[in-house]
């Protein structure tokens, strides 16, 4: 049975690590319990089953490994999050194998262990955990949004092979999770390759791993990427950056689910399902011949094409209102308004860096607020904004009446919702409803 909220317990012996995770856990609003061994996580009663299982693999005494087999004897399954160390990775696939819901090597990211515990959580509590009515952390409502949502619904049940465009900072990589999170494969590892970040001499090693002495500095025997996303989802991001020279063997990877390792001679077959994004028109790249036309093809069975935020103006709200919620929560900070005509001149905004950069701007100002209300530095606004669009709003925690009479009539009358006046006065629905009642505006709008 799932207790009333979330637990995610962390076994790791290092006591740096365990309080490190421990901390970043709590600062996204979960409980938490640490252990600093197999033998203690399994001594200490614990009075609810654990959401997820942040453990590591190398533990001394019972291994990560027997700890996995030792909770498998006894239901329900409990997802387990593997840390691993760079000579742990045999041991991580097999913990993938006997169905580990993810790894995570040492340094390991915030945002990737916080995405994989909440993909685990999600997992076991369905929707009541998830913070919005789309998949995970996807949020809008322009109709450029929902036919993207459309598109992932009617491929996510597929093993098509999927390619996400768009410009940087769309959010193609919360795509490529969704499609794996609505997909038969959701439960098994979604494993993220980011083809830019690794050097190209490096990348195939990465990718399919290598044998022991197959290249100076190669001690110990590596598995690559394909392997550890073994019946998952691999996303490759950035494939527009492979080089050419890689390129065919990562076609007979995608086409045959077969490769060999850097240096070895045994084929090893995989089952994986492939998600790839880039922000680099790969058809111009087939035409000038830096990308071979059989590679792209084979990605491109079920394109998606991510719009930039400049083309969905109408989730700048929804979107502002929700990093707004997830920062002030983040850093226990009481934030609850939005001063009146910032949303306007964030919609007026082009953003360049895309919903990445109104994140950015957002928990940056979340940060500096000193009170209830978002003090919020508009950046430069599009060409043909008036300048007093381009400076900081000041906060009006009582819009008057004409004001609110104003965002009524641009509302159609609506005072909820995105589109709503309450959001273009920056304020919760239930605030205007309260201040309208004050100013005895009657209440005739829905």
């Amino acid at each position: 049975m799932v207790d009333a909220e979330p637990m995610v317990y962390v076994v790791d012996d290092d006591q740096s690590v365990r309080e490190g995770v421990a901390g970043l856990i709590r600062s996204a609003g979960l409980r938490t319990r640490t252990f600093a061994s197999g033998e203690e996580f399994l001594a200490t009663p614990r009075p609810c089953v654990p959401s997820c299982l942040v453990l590591d693999v190398n533990l001394p005494g019972l291994s990560g490994l027997d700890l996995q087999q030792e909770l498998a004897k006894t239901p329900p399954p409990v997802p387990i999050i593997f840390l691993t160390g760079h000579g742990d990775i045999p041991m991580t696939v097999r913990a993938v194998k006997a169905g580990a819901a993810n790894f995570l090597t040492k340094p390991v990211d915030d945002e990737a262990l916080l995405n994989s515990i909440r993909h685990c959580i999600a997992s076991r509590w369905g929707d009541d955990f998830r913070s919005d009515g789309t998949a995970e952390s996807m949020v809008g409502e322009s109709p450029a949004f929902q036919e993207i949502l459309r598109a992932v619904r009617v491929v996510a049940p597929t093993d098509a092979a999927v390619l996400i465009q768009g410009e940087t900072g769309t959010g193609k990589e919360l795509v490529a999770r969704a499609i794996h999170d609505l997909s038969s494969r959701r439960t098994r590892p979604f494993v993220m390759v980011n083809c830019a970040a690794i050097p190209a001499t490096l990348l195939e090693s990465e990718l399919f791993g290598h044998e022991k002495g197959s290249f100076t500095g190669a001690i110990a025997q590596k598995i690559g990427r394909f392997e550890m996303a073994h019946q998952g989802t691999l996303f490759l991001d950035e494939i527009g950056e492979i080089p050419l020279e890689l390129q065919p063997k990562l076609l007979r990877a995608l086409q045959e689910q077969e490769f060999e390792r850097l240096g070895g001679a045994r084929t090893t077959r995989v089952d994986v399902r492939i998600v790839a994004a880039t922000n680099r028109d790969l058809r111009q790249m087939v035409d000038e011949g830096k990308y071979r036309g059989d590679l792209y093809y084979r990605l491109h069975v079920f394109p998606l094409t991510v719009p930039p935020l400049r083309e969905r103006r109408e989730d700048i709200p929804l979107l502002t209102r929700y990093f707004t919620q997830r920062y002030a929560k983040k850093m226990n900070r009481a934030i609850d308004e939005i001063p009146p005509g910032t949303i306007e001149a964030l919609m007026k905004h082009n953003w360049p860096g895309n919903i990445r950069e109104l994140q950015h701007l957002v928990e940056r100002s979340v940060i500096l607020s000193p009170g209830r209300v978002l003090q919020i530095a508009v950046p430069d606004a599009a060409p043909g904004t008036s300048p007093a669009m381009r400076v900081p709003f000041v906060r009006d925690e009582n819009p008057d009446r004409e004001k609110i009479l104003e965002a009524l009539r641009l509302s159609g009358g609506i005072v909820g919702g995105a589109e709503g006046a309450a959001a273009r006065l920056g304020l919760r629905r239930t605030t205007l409803q309260s201040r309208m009642k004050k100013l005895g505006i009657a209440r005739q709008y829905g």
